[in-house]
């Protein structure tokens, strides 16, 4: 169950107005709901408030993703990151934590055990940020030298919304064999290959992906490997085309990238999932049931989603190999563009696709 209520300002003090959390308690009250999850970040405050009107357990987004990522990470690099995040977003939380001993507080010089509990789990989670920042640091240090020692190969990476296949079209296009699964964040760690399409060889990486809201917290953390965004000669926007949402994922997407100072980079466009989007169809007459019919590629290159003039655009199903041809010479000749002129006398090495 879901409740949506549209308002200029948060509440201060329970995030969303009192009729609507009266609503939301009573709802909690007769179905016996153990957890509520709030789709935006609250302040400690209003965490503690929502709980004791609700009397049940409260997260919000940003805790529901710390605890995704925490989830997926597999390397030990990534669960560094996931754990930096997840100390810094609990530092300023503790003090909700220990309201079961606020009556045990004394007076001036009378310091009561929950007080002083508060301030060892405050200095033990300072002083293991501290140690996670300088262990990140080191890796930081060992990725970018690691990117540098790759010479002035041309690098290209995948970006896009979390879920919609980027993992996948890795594989497809480097022939290798990249974790992917239909979930969100299935990969968290940045994987690099070295393809070679028409012995035009360039290096393909595939990146986390982004959401709508991304805790700052964890785009700090996960510097190192946004890193590979930055520094990418060439982005494949990838577009799950069969999401109800994905223009709105587009947006997002676009935002993140300007905030990575990314977004001006040449890319290309990848409308990946051809094979199961469908197009809804009304016709004028409302006693017409309403249609979803697939549409051919000749339909989609002549849709508004090609009309983009200032990026290439390729429609494509990474599952099913729809199409990945056009994307491999587009990609092709995108690379040799950058290759040439960053190397203007080796035109002789290159072999059409």
């Amino acid at each position: 169950m879901s409740f949506l209520q549209r308002v200029e300002h948060a509440n201060p003090r329970t995030f969303v107005n009192k009729g609507k959390t009266e609503e939301i308690a009573a709802f909690v009250a007769a179905n016996d709901i153990t957890l509520a999850i709030f789709d935006d970040e609250l302040t400690p405050a209003q965490m503690r408030n929502i709980e004791n009107e609700l009397s049940c357990r409260v997260i919000d987004r940003t805790n529901l993703i710390l605890d995704i990522f925490a989830g997926r990470a597999r390397t030990s690099h990534a669960r560094k990151q996931v754990e930096l995040a997840q100390y810094q977003y609990l530092l300023p939380r503790l003090t909700g934590m220990w309201t079961h001993l606020e009556r045990q507080r004394g007076g001036i010089g009378l310091r009561g055990p929950g007080e002083t509990e508060i301030e060892t789990d405050r200095r033990i989670i300072r002083d293991r940020i501290a140690k996670l920042k300088e262990q990140l640091k080191k890796i930081d240090t060992q990725m970018s030298t690691r990117r540098k020692g790759r010479g002035k190969m041309v690098r290209v990476a995948l970006v896009g919304y979390t879920n919609v296949g980027k993992s996948t079209l890795m594989n497809r296009i480097s022939k290798s064999d990249v974790f992917a699964e239909d979930k969100l964040f299935a990969t968290l760690d940045t994987t690099v290959r070295k393809v070679v399409i028409g012995n035009l060889p360039f290096l393909l990486s595939d990146t986390v992906g982004f959401i709508r809201k991304l805790p700052h917290d964890l785009v700090e953390s996960f510097k190192s490997t946004l890193d590979e965004v930055r520094e990418a000669d060439l982005l494949l926007h990838v577009v799950d085309i069969s999401h109800p949402g994905f223009e709105e994922q587009i947006e997002v997407v676009n935002a993140t990238l300007d905030e990575l100072v990314s977004l001006g980079k040449p890319t290309i466009m990848v409308f990946n999932k051809t094979d199961i989007f469908s197009f809804t169809r009304k016709d004028d007459d409302d006693l017409t049931p309403v249609k979803s019919e697939n549409l051919s590629l000749g339909d989609l290159r002549r849709s508004w989603m090609a009309s983009d003039n200032d990026r290439k655009v390729v429609f494509i199903s990474a599952k099913t190999r729809d199409n990945i041809d056009e994307l491999r010479k587009m990609l092709y000749d995108e690379v040799r563009q950058i290759h040439a002129a960053r190397y203007p006398y080796n035109d002789f090495l290159y072999d059409d696709v």
